[in-house]
């Protein structure tokens, strides 16, 4: 029996970043897409995802205006968003996620990049496991 592996997007303009944490994923068992901007996310999105993790500081779009784009189409709402950024403590997203209002971004967690491939492998297992949106 052939079980399909959970689909994700994986959205950042660091090539290494893309590159390390994409290989990570796959032996984690997951089928990685990738995009580099904001606008090739939203183009990727219209594959059949499970999961769709953004950078927040992306070319042409933001990954919060990706977010907010995404939830507006009821055909993505199902699909679980992972912030997975740089971004230091203290910084505007850091509050939110820590208030509970990050939700209100259309995102299910937020990882900080200094958590590595771990914390984002957990992250999205979490969420898959929650049964998405």
């Amino acid at each position: 029996m052939n079980e399909r592996k959970p689909r994700v997007l994986l959205v950042d303009d660091e090539p290494d970043i893309l590159r390390i944490m994409g290989q990570r994923l796959e032996m984690e068992g997951f089928d990685v897409l990738v995009a580099k901007d904001g606008e090739e996310a939203l183009a990727q999105a219209q594959q059949d995802l499970d999961v769709i993790v953004l950078d927040l500081t992306l070319p042409k779009r933001s990954g919060l205006d990706v977010c907010r784009v995404l939830r507006e189409e009821r055909r993505y709402d199902r699909i679980p968003i992972v912030f997975f950024t740089s971004k230091e403590p203290g910084d505007v997203i850091e509050r939110l996620s820590m208030d509970g209002a990050l939700k209100e971004w259309g995102a299910q967690a937020y990882v900080n990049k200094s958590e590595g491939a771990g914390g984002l492998i957990r992250a999205i297992r979490e969420v898959l496991a929650e049964g998405g949106v």
